[in-house]
């Protein structure tokens, strides 16, 4: 947020109009703008700007599997494990696909401004309807950045089918065998890849990585809000997995 208005400061006096970029509101092959600031009749502070994109390669992960084994908390720690890569694609993108409060957001603020956290996400919070499910479809949809990471619900559901079917990998997050059979199966039906079966411990000190290739498989251990598990080597290396992946 602070980079963007020092680029604004700089930019806005050396063109006629800035427009920011918005992946939820593309559309099929089109790359779609807001006109932000403009200092000629040419263009109105709100305009759309369609531009026709080149294609291009998209992987969409979602992140799946039975309910409290800290999906939120692992696809945070994922995330600001991939964005500390070397070689993360400029585009990397993670959105939430729960409504539940705990957006992309919220373990950064969590951690700095708890009881603004808090009251965000108590804010936030909804009821996971068929209104939701086809709004959030379309946001994966529609992004085309290069790598892509979200999560749903805990449930197999026909929200949750109709969200993840616009991904292309998924990763399960479970806690026992039963739980990964059944979101196996579920994957199964959406022809989705699963790249990655992971358990989740929360009593385990360690994590344990059984295979890398071709499936990464292995447990996490104490995904526990408020800290910090960038550096869980099951982590690292599925971002590493993922980077990789998107680069292909």
């Amino acid at each position: 947020m602070l980079a963007s208005f020092v680029l604004a400061l700089e930019l806005a006096h050396r063109y006629s109009a800035i427009a920011v970029f918005d992946p939820k509101i593309g559309y099929r092959g089109l790359d779609r703008y807001i006109i932000t600031i403009s200092h000629t009749p040419d263009y109105q502070v709100g305009d759309r700007v369609d531009i026709k994109r080149d294609p291009c390669q998209t992987v969409k992960v979602v992140l799946c599997g039975a309910p409290n084994t800290g999906k939120t908390v692992f696809r945070d720690g994922l995330k600001e494990a991939i964005l500390e890569r070397e070689d993360v694609p400029q585009d990397f993108y993670t959105i939430s696909g729960c409504p539940d409060g705990d957006g992309s957001w919220f373990a950064q603020t969590a951690q700095k401004y708890p009881e603004l956290a808090a009251e965000l996400k108590a804010e936030y919070k909804a009821k996971f309807t068929p209104e939701f499910a086809q709004d959030k479809a379309r946001t994966v949809d529609v992004i085309k950045n290069s790598l892509l990471l979200f999560d749903v619900g805990g449930k197999i559901s026909a929200e949750n089918e109709l969200i993840m079917a616009q991904a292309t990998h998924a990763v399960i997050l479970a806690k026992s065998e039963s739980e990964v059979a059944d979101w196996q199966g579920f994957c199964r039906q959406l022809n989705l890849t699963v790249i990655a079966i992971i358990y989740s411990s929360l009593d385990a000190t360690t994590d344990t990585i059984q295979t890398q290739t071709p499936q990464l498989r292995g447990t996490v251990h104490r995904l526990i809000r408020g800290e910090s598990v960038k550096t869980r080597p099951m982590i690292q290396e599925l971002a590493k997995q993922l980077v990789e992946l998107a680069s292909l």
